[in-house]
């Protein structure tokens, strides 16, 4: 089994509305990348499986993206900060409109997830992504933990992360013992 047939076994065809989002976005020539967990997937050694795939696009293009994405049959509920689009699978695909996170395709890399090319945040937007999500007083407890994990998962990736963490993550991830 390819690393794209196992995606689209757990995600219940995500592979097609993954493939034709990013067709979408790059023939309409939008600056945009994929950050979370499919971000994390890249950086980190072992890759987890997700069932959404989180990313943003430069401020100026959300209009546009949201157009090219219905046009080609997304549809679209709006969230107060995210834009959210379904497909014909299980797979939601959320474009994050936060203010947070709107440099990061400047900086994207491009990336195989999952046999699928892609753009992704790169290592260090990726990783204060998610220590901002962590930090996030309103994000649920299960959410919290799982960007807890994805930090240390980042952190055992590439050592030189920790010394980006911070006094209070630093008391709660291991230190990487090559350091």
């Amino acid at each position: 089994m390819t690393l794209k047939q196992f995606y689209d076994w757990q995600t219940s065809g995500g592979t097609d509305d993954v493939m034709r989002m990013v067709d979408c976005l790059e023939r309409a020539d939008i600056c945009w990348c994929a950050i979370g967990d499919v971000a994390v997937n890249h950086w980190a050694e072992e890759p987890m499986v997700t069932q959404d795939v989180d990313f943003v696009v430069a401020a100026e293009s959300i209009a546009h993206a949201v157009k090219v994405l219905e046009e080609a049959g997304f549809t679209s509920e709006r969230h107060a900060w995210s834009i959210n689009f379904k497909g014909r699978a299980k797979i939601s695909m959320q474009l994050s409109t936060e203010e947070f996170y709107r440099t990061f395709p400047q900086r994207s890399v491009a990336a195989d997830i999952h046999g699928i090319l892609m753009r992704v945040a790169s290592l260090e937007d990726t990783l204060q992504g998610k220590i901002q999500a962590w930090k996030d007083p309103t994000r649920r407890q299960s959410k919290k933990i799982k960007d807890l994990s994805d930090i240390a998962r980042l952190v055992e990736s590439h050592a030189s992360l920790w010394e980006k963490l911070g006094e209070e993550l630093q008391g709660v991830i291991q230190r990487p013992s090559n350091l």
